[in-house]
């Protein structure tokens, strides 16, 4: 959306989904790059229910970057944000270099506001959302094609399976530069219209051990996760192909294995 008032100003807002993992990924192999120990597969749930909101603008008016979540100003400097803004960035950079009107956006500072309509931080999947709908978001916003989801992983790992919808495989990957770790569809949301998920909230209070955390924790103390990462591989193809055959008790059966 363009501003007629204001030539400088361009804003894009989309929605995104939650994801609830079949396979989990659980650990990572590297940190920073958020690349996992083990490839992951998720079912995408549908956006009446569950949700976030997105909208990413830029303007020749705004003095610097900004963000807010849920109503409140957030730290622009959260090193995943600034890993995703910095990458969204750096694709725009060689796409626009050609075009110096174009490229006259990157010098512009970007305004995010971002809200979630189910609690955040409760255990909802509410990062996967929230950073698969802003790096889609600036991705329209700068222009920039082709794959993305290994972009949404640097916000947050399963956030990348939430650029798709349907079933979703996330690749672990072997490059150390992770890319080949991105998310890839295995089937659509019209694949298996019987499915259903049934979410019940009892707490809406943030989770007392975040994720990163509780991974951190399991790989330094579990003296059984190596048995569970080499397993992971044959259940991913288990798993891929009863999601295709629309077998649901070997679906179940799995899920409550590696969930």
């Amino acid at each position: 959306m363009q501003d007629p008032n204001n030539d400088g100003f361009l804003c894009v807002t989309c929605t995104a989904p939650v994801n609830i993992a079949v396979i989990k990924y659980w650990g990572k192999r590297n940190e920073k790059l958020i690349l996992p120990t083990n490839s992951s597969l998720s079912v995408t749930l549908g956006q009446d229910e569950l949700r976030a909101k997105t909208s990413v603008a830029v303007s020749s008016d705004f003095n610097e970057d900004k963000m807010w979540l849920n109503g409140k100003e957030q730290s622009i400097e959260n090193p995943r944000i600034q890993n995703v803004l910095k990458e969204i960035r750096r694709r725009a950079r060689k796409r626009l270099s050609d075009s110096e009107n174009e490229a006259d956006l990157l010098l512009k500072h970007v305004h995010i506001v971002s809200e979630n309509n189910f609690p955040t931080a409760a255990g909802l999947a509410s990062s996967a959302a929230g950073y698969a709908c802003l790096v889609y978001s600036l991705a329209k916003l700068y222009g920039v094609q082709g794959e993305i989801s290994d972009i949404a992983r640097q916000g947050s790992g399963s956030a990348c399976r939430s650029i798709y919808g349907g079933y979703v495989a996330w690749e672990k990957g072997k490059a150390d530069d992770g890319t080949d770790s991105y998310a890839v569809q295995i089937a659509s949301e019209t694949h298996w219209p019987e499915m259903r998920a049934l979410i019940l909230v009892v707490s809406d209070q943030k989770k007392d051990v975040g994720s990163t955390e509780g991974m951190q924790t399991t790989i330094s103390t579990s003296e059984l996760m190596q048995q569970r990462i080499q397993g992971i591989d044959k259940k991913m193809k288990l798993m891929t192909q009863a999601i295709k055959e629309k077998d649901f008790p070997t679906f179940a059966k799995l899920t409550m294995q590696v969930s």
